[in-house]
């Protein structure tokens, strides 16, 4: 980080004491829960963890130092606390793309336009042609034929959240996303890239031994490379027999 945007003394002054209060503040939800999976007490820890990794990052910026402990991240999912037996559930899908070929996106969308809508005119925008094939494909095909459309997959994840009873028809259509308890997860499912990197990272952790061949075995060939040097194998020994049934040949003969 260049010095003009450094933090200051005071700010990183300033987290600490954050940090402080944050720290009174889950004490206290801590000394008052009313249970052991307290909203309060949930509430409390992610307000802490967030101060003290902001401290802990102006610390590092401005002094080059880290604090010695580590509080786990808000990004975990809590305990769960909706009802044991859901009358039903969301399905929560958030799927991330690049559009690394804008191109190829546009001309899928023209060919379906060509042959969907009478009206040809949407696809010659990248966001025309992204609402002609979200319009078209469902979600499940465009993520497995993502790169025919041109695009390159991002992170993505699925929620699976518990609920009392069923929404009321058009309920939440104006704000769907908003309000979502993450105590009412009952399962959630992540892809990222940053998985393959830690496995990756984990395979650069095996160490690769190299197998040597067996010294009998390269002693055996040269044996023969010398015996073949000096004459000492024939050609008959080179096809699997010897000279001695010749010799029995003869013999044979000789006694006729």
């Amino acid at each position: 980080m260049s010095d003009a945007a450094q933090p200051t003394a005071a700010e990183v002054r300033a987290a600490a004491e954050a940090v402080k209060t944050a720290l009174d503040r889950h004490l206290a939800a801590v000394e008052r829960r009313s249970g052991d999976e307290d909203p309060a007490v949930y509430e409390a820890f992610n307000q802490l963890a967030a101060a003290a990794e902001a401290y802990d990052e102006l610390l590092y910026d401005r002094y080059d130092e880290v604090t010695p402990f580590e509080i786990p991240g808000a990004d975990s999912t809590p305990p769960y606390t909706g009802p044991e037996e859901p009358n039903a559930l969301s399905v929560l899908i958030r799927r991330d793309y690049a559009v690394v070929e804008p191109q190829r996106l546009l001309a899928q969308a023209e060919r379906v336009e060509a042959a969907e809508y009478d009206d040809a005119d949407a696809a010659g925008t990248v966001h025309g042609a992204l609402g002609i094939l979200f319009g078209e494909y469902e979600p499940d095909e465009i993520a497995t034929r993502h790169k025919e459309f041109g695009l390159e997959e991002g992170d993505s994840t699925l929620w699976v959240t518990a609920a009392d009873e069923p929404a009321e028809p058009g309920e939440w259509l104006e704000t769907p996303f908003d309000h979502v308890d993450p105590q009412r997860v009952v399962c959630r499912f992540d892809v990222s890239a940053v998985f393959d990197d830690e496995t990756d990272d984990d395979l650069d952790d095996i160490e690769v031994v190299d197998v040597d061949e067996p010294e009998e075995a390269d002693e055996d060939l040269d044996d023969v490379d010398e015996a073949d040097a000096d004459g000492d194998v024939d050609e008959a020994d080179d096809y699997g027999y010897d000279s001695e049934p010749d010799d029995e040949l003869e013999r044979l003969d000789a006694d006729r």
